[in-house]
């Protein structure tokens, strides 16, 4: 069915707080430096925020509805059967090098995705089963599928998938083309210092934003972002004029400077999984569905939520946080009942020693929690031990300091519970979780009817609510066994000065988009 969807300068430090933005200039803070920089490469959410402005995507995602509106293809069709995607593509549209853009760039981008000597991390995936990119003529490509995958045009609306200049891709090759990108955005790429910073500097020859842009040009003309890693820096860096913007501000500090008159805090959900536990339905004691049920119900969710995050996140109450087309409210904020907590457990044989420890038949009931060091995954993990703690449970709680070490021990299958989650805007994200040989399958339950429900999702060409009633469906099944402890909804408090209006965001979340940034008149 056819569809025609009609910002190197120098880092100004003062010893008070600086009036928003320096002159036509913009100072962004960004809190994780990335391992490398290339959206087709590498996965950090972090890198969308400076590139987001620097491609543009097939199409985009309008954040009010949810629909997909035109990019670099002014229109498309998708077949009967799911399996074909034919993009109709913009005219007149240049690469910031001055390259024309057209089907055959698309091309090249895609099979640069897909080629297995780059490693992609993150973009291949996204393309799902991609089989081949045509080339009908100079604006008009199409995509086929081996089957149907209706995360696709969610796909394509992302930067991983923005449309990177042939000319620089073959001149500076997979290694170097991170220090050189070269899109089409309002924004043109100038330089990228590992760890310290990158700057963008205003494509003056704009002229084909999407309809999600409220701007037509930017006001801005260079955008630097600078890295603060370390939480406890931003806060700082907002007052001594380091910075104009900057998000992941600790929640306190959050609300300490949005009280002070110079500072506004916008909270932004972020579409995909809550921070959450998974429980190891593979290994003891969390191999017994009523321990794992005992110990969800041992825990004041909304009270972790309150002592860790203040009054600005949401308590987690699905498999997707409630900002993701999907969602489902499967475990209730107020499901808290310590007594029958308690009684489970007792019913299961673990008894209440007078030392305040369980055990059954000497054995002690045991469990090992190995959270991420991001997030505040373990300040609420804290929280979750002393509540297991409580109840008689010891607590072996182990802080994996990266990921690397967070998936060896996923490896190994030595944890009872781990925190791990991704961000997304499609439901189709649960798949890797959930589905028996996923990739991220660390409960290790295995259920084919729940199989079966992630495939017909993934490859569903019904009609959107039909869809979304199939993730409904598979929040129930996995609910049901007590698979996942989800605990905050992922909030995103970013603090600006009063000076900067217009700030918004990509559905996603990260990605903020530049060009409608204003000085406030």
């Amino acid at each position: 069915m056819r569809r025609a969807l009609a910002l190197l300068i120098p880092l100004l430090l003062a010893s008070c707080a600086a009036p928003a933005a320096s002159g036509d200039s913009l100072r962004y803070g960004l809190t994780l430096s990335p391992s490398g920089l290339d959206p087709h490469i590498n996965a950090s959410s972090e890198l969308t925020i400076p590139l987001g402005s620097v491609y543009d995507t097939l199409v985009f995602q309008d954040s009010e509805s949810g629909e997909f509106v035109p990019g670099l293809a002014e229109s498309w069709e998708v077949s009967a059967d799911g399996r074909q995607y034919t993009f109709h593509l913009r005219q007149g549209v240049r690469f910031h090098d001055g390259t024309a853009f057209d089907a055959e760039a698309v091309r090249l981008n895609l099979e640069r995705v897909r080629d297995p000597a780059n490693l992609s991390q993150k973009a291949a995936s996204m393309l799902g089963p991609l089989e081949s990119v045509d080339v009908v003529d100079t604006s008009t490509v199409v995509l086929r599928l081996s089957r149907p995958f209706a995360p696709l045009l969610d796909s394509l609306s992302q930067v991983y998938l923005g449309i990177a200049s042939p000319t620089a891709l073959a001149r500076w090759g997979t290694g170097e083309y991170q220090f050189h990108q070269v899109g089409t955005g309002p924004y043109r790429f100038v330089e990228y210092i590992p760890n310290d910073h990158v700057t963008l500097e205003a494509n003056p020859d704009y002229a084909w934003g999407p309809s999600v842009y409220q701007q037509a040009r930017p006001h801005f003309d260079r955008v630097t972002f600078r890295f603060f890693e370390d939480p406890a820096t931003r806060a700082l860096a907002l007052e001594s004029g380091e910075v104009d913007v900057i998000g992941e501000v600790p929640p306190h500090d959050a609300e300490r400077l949005a009280s002070s008159g110079e500072f506004l805090l916008q909270a932004v959900p972020i579409p995909g999984q809550p921070l959450q536990l998974l429980f190891n339905a593979s290994r003891a004691p969390t191999d017994d569905p009523s321990v794992r049920q005992a110990l969800l119900l041992s825990l004041d969710r909304p009270q972790i939520v309150a002592t860790v995050f203040g009054s600005q996140s949401a308590v987690a109450e699905g498999l997707l946080s409630a900002s993701t087309a999907g969602a489902s409210r499967v475990v209730p904020a107020d499901q808290y009942d310590p007594a029958q907590a308690a009684a489970l457990l007792e019913a299961a044989g673990w008894r209440l020693g007078a030392d305040g420890r369980r055990a059954r038949q000497s054995q002690p009931l045991s469990i090992t929690l190995v959270v991420p060091p991001w997030g505040s995954n373990p300040e609420a993990a804290q929280l979750v031990s002393a509540a297991w703690e409580e109840l008689g449970v010891e607590v072996d709680l182990q802080v994996a300091p990266g990921f690397g070490p967070l998936k060896q021990a996923q490896s190994t299958g030595e944890y009872n519970l781990i925190g791990v989650n991704l961000f997304g805007s499609d439901p189709d994200l649960l798949r890797p979780f959930f589905a028996s040989e996923g990739l991220y399958n660390w409960t290790g339950w295995s259920d084919p009817e729940l199989d079966a429900l992630l495939v017909a999702g993934a490859e569903s060409v019904a009609p959107r609510p039909e869809r979304m009633a199939l993730y409904t469906q598979v929040a129930d099944r996995v609910a049901a066994q007590a698979l996942v402890l989800p605990i905050r909804d992922y909030t995103n408090l970013v603090v600006r000065r009063t000076g900067l209006t217009d700030l918004r965001f990509s559905p996603q979340g990260w990605n903020p988009y530049l060009i409608d940034l204003q000085p406030a008149p």
